[in-house]
């Protein structure tokens, strides 16, 4: 069976673009932010982007074109080894948690956005009376599981059109549709009195709140990082596999983190004037910022009610674009390795994610701990993994696929990146998950960094050494 490619340059990098680009962008971004001192989680975020986000990128890149293969198949194919290959499997159940919620979320989307177009034809969207006490009575529940089945089918309707006729060509029609709308938005919210507020809490860099709280910021910045990028779920290893001609991977890794960056940011310059316009606090926490402090802002605000039409617009197509690579991570590992006709697939993983997705939507505790502790985990232990992979595995391998089609610039940074991907980013993945664990809080900063260097130096013992250039 012949294996699809992408049809062409921009498909890939919207489709890997639009794999970032989604809620965690639009609804979790703003979250966190709110949350973790405003404008100093935004230069501690934008960092660990620039010097962890891009390398772990090209790290996946790499390993994908190299292997052309799912990370089942490439893992196991460049290694020789049924661990690494079990290790690739992780991918898919990496792909089926992060959908098992992210497709309720999907759901609450769907159904705001159902409603502001009766409101904008009625009397008004049913939220905009009361949006706290609707959203606690349309979070969770059957309506959230009927919702959540729905958004699940739409995924499912574009992964079965395969790589081009299904993901790139849907790519290629939200992507530019959440850039265009996004960008309008902001240009209208700059216009309303009191968006001087919002801009100052998300643009006037404090390195005062950032010296006090750096490591209770650094935590969640690097989750957001590694989520919006959609880093250590091995969808950027599947979506590489699928290119079919040489072509720089540092910029087009530069390229990606760029568009997914800039969305977050533009769906800060508008979230939070807006917000602030109203007076709203946007330290309100969990989906309240998106789903109760915008839907109050509309309620507020003369023509609120078309103007939530197009931001939930924005926001399902966004969540559209990342859910289609959640799902096709599983799907390419049982059409690549089990010999699966696409649509069996698909079937298939529908079927259970529709039953573990249900049960999320029934039961608030686990759909939050699936959404923060299980997916965090997953997605910090699966990049580690991957770029030791790249580091000590592949080695000079990986420096020479790194600069197949990349400039001269690019080719004379790929020993420093293998260094960093190798031994620098996982020695700080380990040490902020440890922090996000609370372990510094307990024992202390060193004890801490030491225990970091400890797990990796342990790591580094099991892997094969000989191919390896750091």
């Amino acid at each position: 069976m012949t294996r699809e490619t992408w049809g062409t340059r921009t498909g890939f990098i919207l489709a890997a673009a639009g794999s970032a680009v989604g809620l965690g962008n639009i609804w979790r971004f703003p979250w966190m932010t709110a949350e973790n001192g405003g404008s100093a989680f935004l230069l501690v975020y934008l960092v660990v982007v620039l010097a962890v986000g891009v390398p772990g990128l090209l790290g996946e890149f790499v390993i994908g074109r190299r292997a052309r293969r799912n990370p089942v198949g490439a893992l196991g194919d460049l290694s020789g080894s049924r661990r690494w290959a079990a290790v690739g499997g992780i991918s898919a159940i990496t792909g089926v948690a992060l959908l098992s919620f992210y497709s309720v979320g999907g759901g609450w989307i769907l159904r705001y956005l159902l409603v502001s177009i009766v409101g904008a034809v009625t009397d008004g969207a049913a939220y905009l009376a009361d949006p706290g006490p609707y959203f606690e009575s349309i979070s969770f529940g059957v309506e959230a599981a009927g919702f959540h089945l729905l958004f699940l089918a739409l995924t499912g309707l574009i992964v079965l059109g395969g790589v081009r006729r299904g993901i790139e060509l849907g790519t290629k029609v939200m992507m530019p549709a959440v850039l265009a709308l996004l960008v309008g938005m902001a240009v209208w919210v700059s216009t309303r009195a009191g968006a001087g507020a919002g801009y100052d809490f998300f643009l006037s860099f404090d390195l005062e709140t950032i010296r006090r709280n750096f490591f209770s910021i650094l935590g969640p910045a690097a989750g957001q990082a590694l989520f919006t990028l959609s880093v250590g779920a091995g969808t950027m290893i599947t979506y590489a596999s699928y290119i079919d001609e040489n072509r720089s991977l540092p910029f087009d890794g530069s390229v990606i983190a760029l568009l997914n960056t800039g969305v977050g940011v533009l769906a800060g310059l508008v979230v939070f004037p807006l917000l602030f316009s109203q007076g709203i606090d946007p330290g309100s926490g969990g989906p309240g910022a998106l789903f109760v402090g915008i839907a109050g802002a509309f309620a507020a605000l003369p023509g609120g009610g078309l103007l939530a039409v197009l931001f939930f617009g924005v926001v399902a197509f966004a969540a559209l674009s990342s859910s289609i690579s959640m799902l096709e991570i599983p799907v390419s590992i049982l059409v690549d390795e089990r010999g699966w006709s696409r649509r069996k697939a698909v079937g298939v993983l529908l079927a259970l994610i529709a039953t573990t997705g249900t049960i999320t939507a029934f039961r608030p505790s686990l759909f939050d701990f699936v959404a923060g502790t299980l997916v965090d985990l997953l997605l910090t232990g699966g990049l580690i993994a991957f770029l030791l992979f790249a580091g000590w595995v592949l080695g000079r391998d990986a420096v020479a696929e790194y600069a197949t089609g990349a400039g001269p610039l690019s080719r004379r940074l790929g020993i420093p990146w293998l260094l960093a991907i190798g031994v620098a980013i996982p020695l700080f993945l380990v040490f902020t998950l440890l922090t996000t664990l609370g372990v510094d809080t307990r024992v202390g900063f060193w004890p801490t960094a030491g225990a970091a260097v400890a797990v990796v130096g342990l790591a580094l013992l099991g892997l094969r050494r000989g191919r390896a250039a750091v």
